[in-house]
Parts: C-alpha cells; sequence; structure tokens
C-alpha cells in the first residue's frame, strides 16, 4: 500500500531543487524521498538539507519503489534524455523549465511520457502568480477592451558575476537570459494572448564578463491579432513586469505578480487593485501531486512547453538571420 503522500525524486539538486523541494513540503500532498546529482557532496548535501535519502546513481533513484514521480532539475540540453528515461521507468515527470532545447527533443519526451502513460509538467510557474491570474481574468471579462499590445521585462544581475559550468554555456543558455527567464513569460504571453505567430529579435554582449549575452529584446506578433515585446537582461538590477493595453483599458503585473495596477480609458494615472498573491510554486507542485493520485491534466503540459519551445528555437533563427520568422516553422 502506498503512502498516502506522493513519493518524489528529484534528480540534479542544486540551488533551485531546494526551492522546489521546499514547494512540495508547502504543498503538503507530496514528499521528497531521494535526490541524485553525479557529485556525492551536492547529493549529500542536500540529503541532509532535505532529510531524504540520496542515490548513488540515476538507475538506482528510478528504479527506487518509492519514487512515483519525479522533478528534473537538470541543464536545459539534458531534459529530454532524462524524461525519456523516466518515463521507461514508469515515473511521473515534472521537469523545470525550459521544457527543452530543441522542439525534436521536446516531442521526443512527450512521446515517451504517452505512450508510457505518465504524467508530464513543465514548470512554468510564473502564469500562477496573483496579479497574472487577473489580467487574464480581465481579459475574459472584457474589461480591457480589444487587446492591442502586450509587454514583458524579467531581468536580473546575476550576470555581472558569471555564473560557473553550465550556467554560464551559450549552448545550454542561448539568447542570454532568455532559457533562464524569458521563458517565462512566453509563457505568461501564451497564457494570456494565444499563440506568437511571429518574432523578430536582437541579442547582445555589452557587459564585460561571461559568455552569455547580457541583454535580448524580443518583438512579435501575435496569431488573435495584438503586437507584443519581451525584454531580458543578465546583468540590471531585478525586474519582473508583465503588461496587458486594451482599448477600455491598460493593466500592469509588477514585483513578480505581487501587485497589480490598473488604468481605465478617461480614468487619468493608475491606481493598485489588491490581487492575492498565493504561493505559485507550491501551487504547481501540489498540481503534479494531485495529477498523479487522480490522473488529470496539469496546465501546463508538454503542449504548452513545446510551445514555448517552438518560440525559443524562432528567436534564436531571428537572431542569426537577422529577419522576423514564423513560429509555425518550428512547430
Amino acid at each position: 500500500m502506498r503512502e498516502e503522500k506522493v513519493g518524489l525524486g528529484v534528480i540534479g539538486v542544486g540551488r533551485w531543487a531546494g526551492m522546489l523541494a521546499g514547494a512540495v513540503d508547502r504543498g503538503g500532498e507530496a514528499r521528497i524521498v531521494s535526490g541524485f546529482s553525479r557529485t556525492k557532496e551536492t547529493r549529500k548535501a542536500f540529503e541532509k538539507d532535505v532529510g531524504c535519502r540520496s542515490a548513488a546513481s540515476l538507475d538506482e533513484l528510478l528504479s527506487d519503489g518509492e519514487v512515483e514521480g519525479v522533478i528534473v532539475a537538470t541543464p536545459h540540453s539534458t531534459h529530454d534524455d532524462v524524461i525519456v528515461q523516466a518515463a521507461l521507468a514508469g515515473k511521473h515527470v515534472f521537469v523545470e523549465k525550459p521544457f527543452t532545447l530543441t522542439v525534436a527533443g521536446g516531442k521526443r519526451a512527450a512521446e515517451a511520457a504517452g505512450k508510457a502513460g505518465v504524467v508530464l509538467q513543465v514548470g512554468h510557474h510564473r502564469r500562477r502568480m496573483g496579479a497574472t491570474r487577473r489580467l487574464r481574468e480581465m481579459i475574459d471579462n472584457n474589461e480591457l477592451g480589444m487587446i492591442h499590445q502586450l509587454e514583458a521585462n524579467i531581468a536580473n544581475a546575476n550576470g555581472q558575476v558569471p555564473r560557473q559550468g553550465w550556467r554560464n554555456d551559450r549552448e545550454e543558455c542561448p539568447v542570454g537570459g532568455m532559457a533562464a527567464l524569458g521563458v517565462h513569460k512566453l509563457d505568461n504571453f501564451h497564457y494570456l494572448a494565444g499563440p506568437i505567430k511571429r518574432v523578430f529579435a536582437f541579442s547582445k554582449k555589452l557587459f564585460a564578463g561571461g559568455n552569455l549575452d547580457d541583454v535580448s529584446v524580443i518583438g512579435m506578433e501575435f496569431e488573435s491579432g495584438p503586437l507584443g515585446y519581451l525584454q531580458t537582461s543578465i546583468v540590471i538590477p531585478p525586474i519582473i513586469t508583465t503588461a496587458v493595453y486594451g482599448t477600455e483599458g491598460n493593466a500592469w503585473s509588477e514585483e513578480d505578480g505581487a501587485k497589480l495596477f490598473l488604468q481605465k480609458k478617461g480614468g487619468g494615472s493608475r491606481s493598485e487593485i489588491s490581487v492575492e498573491q498565493g504561493d505559485a510554486l507550491a501551487d504547481e507542485l501540489l498540481e503534479f501531486a494531485r495529477c498523479i493520485r487522480g490522473g488529470g491534466k496539469p496546465e501546463t503540459g508538454g503542449a504548452e512547453g513545446l510551445e514555448v519551445v517552438a518560440v525559443l528555437e524562432a528567436i534564436i533563427e531571428s537572431i542569426n538571420t537577422g529577419r522576423a520568422v514564423d513560429v509555425s516553422d518550428f512547430r
């Protein structure tokens, strides 16, 4: 008989894995039973911090009968291979964003999960922020009128002191901060306005040190009509915003979804609207546990993850060619 709480293993037990483990605990319906990292010191530190055991190999973790599902927080380029291995072992999969770095890899991973009949969830948690949820309600209720433009900015200064290893590798982190940061906003845009039709992108390195681009700017057209703009940087002070502009009003999500401001047509300056911030990380991992137990479908599954990866590939193509690129060429 299984434990009442869903047993989860963590693959890739770095700093962010610790954040996810805390979110699992706050969700209350799952527990971390094991963790794996290639480095013994890293997995032993995770074992001590989380209060679980550690596995000496990926095969050992995947053969653990108490592990019903896995949380994948490994380097981006490894996601598809790890998902396929987990699915073949019959384990449900929660994978951190980006889902994969290529659509081909994402389709391979999604196919493996589908054939195995396991849950596949992608960690796009920022659509769950209180202000983002309220923006969606405003659009659904026509409070902003016809939507004409969307904007987003997501940045931090981590690149001023270049991070080590794969996080400073252009192959693992293409287009500067897009894989680590910007993909969150691509998912938000998809959540708020639907699929992106085409993109035109610029990305460059200005700041000394490190291998990644410092700043990236992407213009886009949505299939539903509006235009959009996304900026991401790894050298400026932290900022996480999303804005939606319509014929009846403008709305801004700021401070990573903690605050929401509204300016109505003819209403002058904007005013703050109260929102419940919630706990987006705990919410998505609670959903993962409930899908495992109840057989439901996660909000951000393989299809949603693939849409973001297709846009990311189109952005890379635009930067390489200096032209606008249709996302449909990569879906």
